[in-house]
């Protein structure tokens, strides 16, 4: 008989004759070496069974590096109708575990999990644990990695299921095992699912470490449950000791940032003040976002200096932030300074850090400076994006430029970009200015009833304000209604240019009417208002009027504008006040007024009538 036949005579007996098992299992352990392939190949594929190769690789007598390549040749034999089953990949990975072959014992289990076998129940697979007579430390071991096998395949179910077995069994459970689930869940945007896992990890006692509180914290945070996210923080700190770190820390900054919440920024702050952990990157990167928007730019620059003095090295996020911030102080020198700076660091400016340059030079009217930056964002492959065109469309037309602010109209569309209502808005703000009004109104009826693209406040205000200025105070009044009827509420500056309007047509006591509704809708009249009413007093001889204004508008705290200057002068001037009218030319030059050749001319106007 050949050493083919015996050795298939003997396969054949397998599943037949248990006393067998030592026989069969010796010879395929001396076949494995040297003739595996030569001798199973010509073995029928069905006396190879499940069965047959889990009696195999479970034989104690079997090498367990034999046992692996035996394993590793039938996963990878196409003319097997039956690979390893998911307890066969079980009775391995429990071989190499007691051999210490850790890696190749999660290879194994891991594999069975990507092939989507059918799996057994957790209480099946403690039970082929316990019947390869795994003491209790190896039964916890074995259910961690299981556990973080599963994890890794993304069954979380199965994942669960382990951790309730492990919990329920008291098996040990491995905190970073549970961390890994937790970044897992977090990766999968499984928010729910974290929170709920996180509340079993603290009622079945698993460590909890400072990494896995916060990972919670940031989830209950972006949930915007912050009240939530603190309880937990402090019944953590007073049950199980774990103290938050700065990461902690900066999700609740973060979250209360993202709710405009200064008291409750405050708060953190003080608890990171008595806790004596220093800030991060992070945290300087979200404070001086955070005092740029409450208009404390005077803490944020100090809070950068300080990021820098500790020898923090701030990102491309922080410098975008500053150099935004001195655009917005229209200190563009500082801002390109920056920008540098932070070039010569070897960081990369993104869209926004652009973007802060040109809205810095487009505020000065420096718009050459704008095409500078605009020409370095190309060359650096940065494309543009709707805000920058928009930035320099308004640059343009606040410089009388409209045909320039066309053409980039041009390129927004042709860059696939649907031109928005602030693009209109700027240009037909633009045409008015230029008094090309009957333009203005137009384009903005043009984009409303044939784009129909929705008319903002700022839109609203811009026709109003035309009709204002043309007298048609019918038009301009049927606007203020429809705006109201559209849900956009009149701002200050909407109610300023009908105001404007109405006084520049003489038509004081409409003037003062709009003032009243201004204020009955809590609206502060400003600067434009008074100086306004203070231009239509004048205009019809009231000057007594505007004098009584003018000092009422100094007792509200409101400092006059050099236009609220020149319109009293020339008033009083007309009047022949001209007493008064150089006294108050004093004044405006004490304020560090420049007075125009309006005032001249009126002051010496005065002098003649007199």
């Amino acid at each position: 008989m050949s050493t083919h036949q015996r050795f298939h005579n003997v396969v054949k007996q397998f599943s037949v004759s248990k006393s067998d098992d030592g026989i069969i299992a010796d010879l395929i352990s001396k076949s494995l070496s040297t003739t595996t392939k030569s001798l199973l190949h010509r073995i029928p594929s069905s006396d190879l069974n499940p069965a047959v190769i889990r009696r195999v690789i479970s034989n104690p007598e079997v090498p367990v590096s034999s046992c692996l390549s035996f394993f590793r040749y039938l996963q990878t034999t196409a003319r097997l109708p039956q690979k390893p089953d998911f307890r066969t990949h079980v009775t391995l990975a429990l071989r190499l575990f007691a051999v210490r072959r850790f890696a190749e014992a999660k290879n194994v289990l891991s594999a069975a999990v990507a092939a989507n076998l059918r799996c057994s129940s957790v209480p099946e697979i403690d039970s082929y644990v316990c019947e390869a007579g795994a003491d209790h430390r190896t039964r916890s071991d074995f259910f961690d990695m299981l556990f973080r096998v599963y994890t890794d395949g993304e069954k979380f179910g199965e994942a669960l299921a382990a951790f309730h077995h492990m919990a329920s069994h008291d098996l040990a459970i491995d905190e970073r095992s549970c961390m890994v689930h937790l970044i897992e869940l977090k990766r999968n945007s499984l928010h729910d699912s974290l929170l709920e896992f996180f509340q079993r990890m603290v009622e079945s006692n698993v460590e909890i470490r400072v990494q896995a509180m916060t990972l919670a914290v940031q989830i209950l945070c972006k949930k915007n449950q912050i009240t939530r996210a603190r309880n937990l923080m402090d019944d953590l700190m007073n049950t199980k000791g774990t103290k938050p770190n700065i990461y902690t820390y900066n999700s609740f900054i973060e979250a209360y940032m993202n709710r405009s919440d200064a008291e409750g920024v405050g708060e953190i702050l003080a608890a990171v003040a008595n806790s004596g952990i220093d800030f991060n990157v992070a945290t300087y990167t979200l404070l001086i976002k955070w005092y740029q928007k409450i208009g404390k730019t005077g803490y944020a620059q100090k809070l950068f200096d300080e990021m820098r003095e500790k020898g923090l090295d701030p990102d491309i996020h922080v410098y975008t932030s500053m150099i935004s911030l001195h655009s917005r102080r229209r200190d563009i020198k500082t801002a390109f300074a920056l920008f540098d700076e932070s070039v010569e660091k070897g960081l990369k400016p993104t869209v926004y850090t652009y973007g802060a340059l040109i809205h810095g030079a487009c505020k000065t009217g420096n718009m050459e400076a704008a095409e500078l930056v605009l020409a370095e964002m190309r060359t650096a492959g940065v494309d543009l994006n709707r805000v920058v065109l928009n930035t320099l469309i308004y640059g343009y037309c606040n410089r009388g430029k409209i045909d320039e602010a066309w053409r980039l109209h041009g390129l927004m569309e042709a860059k696939g970009f649907e031109p928005d209502v602030y693009a209109y808005h700027a240009i037909a703000a633009a045409l008015c200015r230029s008094d090309r009004r009957d333009e203005a109104r137009a384009l903005l009826f043009s984009v409303f009833e044939e784009k129909g693209i929705p008319l903002n406040a700022h839109s609203y205000t811009t026709l109003i304000d035309a009709y204002g200025k043309d007298g048609n105070f019918v038009e301009a009044k049927k606007l203020f209604r429809d705006m109201a009827e559209a849900g956009e509420k009149p701002a200050a500056a909407t109610f300023n240019a009908l105001i404007d309007g109405y006084c520049k047509k003489g038509k004081i006591k409409e003037a003062h009417t709009l003032r009243s509704e201004m204020k009955g809708r809590g609206l502060i009249p400003d600067v434009f208002t008074y100086t306004s009413l203070i231009h239509g007093e004048c205009i019809v001889g009231k000057t007594d009027n505007a004098v009584n204004l003018f000092r009422e508008m100094q007792e509200e705290g409101i400092p006059p504008s050099d236009v609220t200057y020149t319109a009293l002068i020339k008033g009083l001037s007309k009047d022949g006040r001209e007493e008064e009218a150089f006294r108050l030319y004093e004044e405006m030059t004490e304020a560090g007024f420049m007075p125009g050749d309006i005032v001249y001319s009126s002051l010496v106007g005065s002098l003649h009538g007199s």
